[in-house]
């Protein structure tokens, strides 16, 4: 039997792979907690094997997961890889879509409830390496799971939330980008001008 290239929403079936785990509870209250897991990487230059970024309550999970799944999927399914969906437990994210999920997470977890739709709208409004972009600004400063009203997480709630959606964005869906680039990564595709000079975190 040949192993499945990768496990959950893209994480690579590999030893030990710097990922995020997405660790939803059974029940409907307690909270969905999303932690960045460093893998061969933990204790280079002071990394520690895991870091806790976001806490969003159950309602406010659910108010994202099923869009995050089809805008996930979609591109797995583009990459030939293997789709997935969201279950009670440890969910394993691909590094660079776990960036993507917390840009999102983190902007709706202390938002108005009425607001999300509009935040998940927005946020399938951004190509990939938008939401690395944002990622890499956030989290330098204000990337726990307790930051949520610091600085750049604060920012991003409102631009996500408080800006209408464009429908063009919307129906559109971009088509995402499928070349390799350096990146060992499958969707590390080409950067934007804006975004070139944004390294990896």
């Amino acid at each position: 039997m040949i192993a499945r290239a990768t496990i959950g929403f893209g994480c690579p079936n590999a030893t030990d792979p710097h990922h995020f785990a997405v660790e939803i509870p059974a029940g409907r209250s307690g909270f969905v907690v999303i932690v960045e897991q460093y893998g061969v990487r933990a204790g280079i230059g002071g990394l520690p094997e895991a870091a806790a970024r976001c806490r969003l309550p159950r309602a406010v999970w659910a108010a994202i997961a099923e869009e995050v799944k089809r805008d996930f999927n979609e591109r797995l399914a583009a990459k030939k890889l293997p789709t997935s969906r969201w279950t009670v437990g440890v969910n394993k994210v691909e590094r660079l879509l776990g960036k993507e999920l917390l840009v999102l997470a983190w902007a709706v977890e202390r938002a108005d409830p009425a607001l999300i739709p509009n935040a998940v709208r927005n946020w399938i409004g951004l190509k990939p390496e938008e939401r690395w972009w944002l990622y890499t600004m956030t989290a330098a400063a204000s990337g726990g799971s307790g930051d949520g009203d610091i600085g750049w997480r604060k920012a991003l709630r409102f631009a996500l939330t408080e800006n209408p959606a464009d429908e063009e964005q919307l129906t559109a869906r971009k088509t995402r980008a499928l070349g390799m680039a350096e990146d060992p990564s499958p969707f590390a595709g080409p950067m934007l001008p804006l975004f070139e000079r944004v390294k990896e975190p």
